[in-house]
């Protein structure tokens, strides 16, 4: 099928977007040429409002509409606890499980050192600052599992440690419901070294 110019753009524009292929953006291109308008408009109309209005929280630089983010903002969090996470996703991956209550603190990033990315390129100079302030009690760590976010971890370990705050790293291992016998032989090594006594 020929596409028209305009069409053709938008499937361009669609097929950048992460996850999407070829043929799945020709398909939403579709989608939203047949859709009506008040759809088209309301679809553009968030597009705008979430690049014009969602900003990094400046304590937490998690996402935010304004100064702070809505946990920053909660009275109720616990103040004691800090979970470091790679990104903003991984904050509301935390925030979905629903059984963590306490304040974050977004990196931006992970170290890669091949990438040129150090530590004065992630939020670490903001995250040693706020653990100054004597309130946390304890970082969470919650990077990835990857060769980089492993390396991340060891090196907040290792600088936020003299401060006297408890660290602790999330547990990695088998997924629920997974079968043993299809996990990778590291994942099955980290849920052996992470095993807890019942």
């Amino acid at each position: 099928m020929q596409l028209t110019p305009a069409l053709a753009r938008l499937v361009e524009e669609l097929g950048k977007l992460p996850g999407i292929g070829e043929k799945t953006a020709t398909r939403l291109a579709l989608f939203i040429l047949g859709a009506g308008r008040d759809y088209v408009e309301n679809l553009a109309e968030a597009i705008w409002a979430v690049k014009a209005e969602t900003t990094h929280c400046q304590q937490c630089f998690g996402l935010a509409e304004g100064d702070l983010c809505p946990v920053c903002r909660d009275p109720k969090r616990n103040e004691e606890s800090l979970c470091v996470v790679e990104e903003p996703a991984d904050l509301l991956a935390v925030e979905r499980a629903q059984d963590y209550h306490g304040r974050y603190h977004v990196l931006q990033g992970v170290l890669a050192p091949l990438d040129g990315i150090g530590p004065d390129q992630l939020k670490i100079a903001p995250l040693m600052e706020r653990l100054r302030q004597g309130k946390i009690r304890e970082v969470i760590i919650a990077t990835n599992p990857t060769v980089e976010g492993e390396a991340t971890a060891l090196y907040l370990a290792k600088i936020i440690k003299p401060l006297g705050i408890r660290v602790s790293r999330i547990a990695h291992g088998i997924p629920m419901g997974g079968d043993v016998e299809y996990i990778d032989s590291v994942t099955l090594s980290r849920a052996i070294e992470g095993r807890r006594e019942m």
